[in-house]
């Protein structure tokens, strides 16, 4: 077992506080323990379902070559592993798959390649086809995050490290690739305007946006938009202050929720230093919805999910009753409600994003924890039923 440390992380990152509720009645199911044959540790990776109603996903580790796998599972826990990664296509996947109009799955590893890691497809068997190799540092390298389809048709995504911004090492870019691999650099972080971009969604005005975990004027992290041609805009800086406990390096993927808003999370900062969620308008105006304590779970560094009976669903890698993380529920007005506690043995340290399937239920998987202590995949059901989803939300 290979414990994430904060270098190891950096590589792959390279690499109005409200009441919290508990409440057990909720329905946890572990589908599947990783043993590192399989795959081992998925990190920020968050499960997409595709439209076949398996889930796809990746790992960090393991696979044949322990340089990480791409897999997919159906609900009931049976997993296929589609590819192990070598090196020379890539090692060390962090994000999320997309599935693109074409059918086709597309995503990024953190490192290998041409040495810097790589953007790639896949198909639902599993013929893995390298799109692009990052070589050099002005064009970016280490990309941790999963890619974004626009309404162009093309793929956006970000690297933590690289560019021309004028950082030491590069503070990160953001890209525009097509579906056959010729990517354009759009903007390249300075620190100023952020550093270590993580993830891209589109909003309803068609423009992108995301955030940094460092950088900005305050120097703790942003949230930025960018128009898909590459004009570039900060919307807000955080700051760990105490007299700004706005939250601090946020991490996850934003979501556009029904209202318009974007609603997120911060992996540290807020006024008792363990994170925070919090809601902004396309304008840049910010409001922290909650504050985490540590009892209720603290370092969220997933994003949201919106579920379909409007609340918002998330995840915190750290804290609730034995330290290894929580999923919970929280509603627009910020009241929190702790709806599972790992304890190890079912899981620990969950990083990515969930999903919620077709069957109403919600999906995620641990980096750690499980019979293997590799990690595991996971389902939750809230009571909530099956609904329609969107599968190309942007389009």
């Amino acid at each position: 077992m290979r414990k994430l440390s904060l270098s190891k992380i950096t590589c792959i990152i390279v690499f109005c506080a409200a009441t919290a509720i508990v409440t057990p009645a909720q329905t946890f199911t572990t589908l599947l323990n990783f043993n590192g044959k399989d795959g081992a540790q998925p990190c920020f990776m968050a499960l997409i379902q595709g439209s076949d109603g398996k889930f796809y996903g990746t790992t960090v580790y393991g696979g044949a070559h322990n340089d990480g796998t791409v897999f997919t599972i159906t609900s009931s826990g049976t997993l296929t592993r589609l590819h192990s990664f070598h090196g020379t296509d890539g090692t060390n996947p962090c994000g999320a798959l997309v599935q693109a109009t074409n059918g086709n799955f597309y995503g990024t590893t953190c490192c290998g390649g041409a040495g810097f890691g790589t953007v790639f497809t896949i198909t639902s068997s599993g013929k893995l086809r390298t799109l692009y190799a990052f070589d050099n540092d002005s064009g970016g390298r280490n990309s941790n995050a999963g890619l974004v389809q626009a309404t162009d048709g093309n793929l956006y995504g970000t690297t933590v490290n690289g560019g021309s911004g004028g950082c030491t090492a590069g503070c990160g870019v953001i890209f525009k690739i097509t579906l056959e691999g010729t990517l354009t650099t759009l903007h390249s972080f300075g620190g100023r305007d952020g550093s270590r971009p993580y993830g891209l969604i589109q909003g309803a005005d068609g423009n992108l946006y995301g955030i940094t975990s460092s950088g900005g004027a305050r120097r703790h992290g942003t949230v930025f938009a960018i128009t898909p041609a590459g004009t570039f805009t900060s919307l807000y800086s955080f700051c760990a202050h105490t007299k700004c406990s706005d939250g601090a390096s946020p991490l996850g993927t934003l979501v556009q929720a029904s209202d318009g808003n974007f609603y997120g999370t911060t992996t540290g900062g807020g006024a008792n230093g363990h994170g925070t969620i919090f809601t902004i308008t396309s304008g840049g105006t910010l409001t922290t919805l909650y504050r985490f304590d540590g009892t209720d779970g603290k370092t969220p560094w997933a994003g949201l999910v919106q579920g379909s009976d409007g609340n918002f669903y998330g995840t915190t890698s750290r804290g609730g009753a034995k330290g290894h993380g929580t999923i919970f529920s929280v509603t627009s007005a910020g009241t929190l409600t702790t709806l599972h506690r790992f304890d190890g043995t079912d899981g620990a340290d969950p990083y990515g994003a969930l999903v919620q399937g077709a069957d109403g239920n919600f999906y995620g998987a641990t980096q750690l924890g499980g019979t293997h202590k590799q990690g595991t995949v996971f389902r939750l059901s809230v009571g909530l039923g099956p609904w329609k989803r969107d599968l190309h939300p942007a389009k």
